[in-house]
């Protein structure tokens, strides 16, 4: 899986914005594993919003 997929779930099932995913792959590219925490990290997602996240991503990694 790569990241594509990942930000494809982040805006369409969970809402975030273009401009928020953007923010925090401006300078990086964080791996599928850590895009999600620095997303909490910045207060972007919940707690909640990161469970389901790494349930996706486990329930979607080949």
């Amino acid at each position: 899986m790569n990241n594509q997929y990942l930000i494809q779930y982040l805006q369409h099932d969970l809402g975030l914005s273009d401009a928020a995913i953007a923010s925090v792959t401006r300078n990086q590219q964080p791996s599928v594993t850590e895009l999600p925490i620095v997303l909490w990290n910045y207060g972007l997602i919940s707690l909640k919003q990161l469970e389901h996240i790494f349930d996706w991503i486990e329930k979607t990694a080949p």
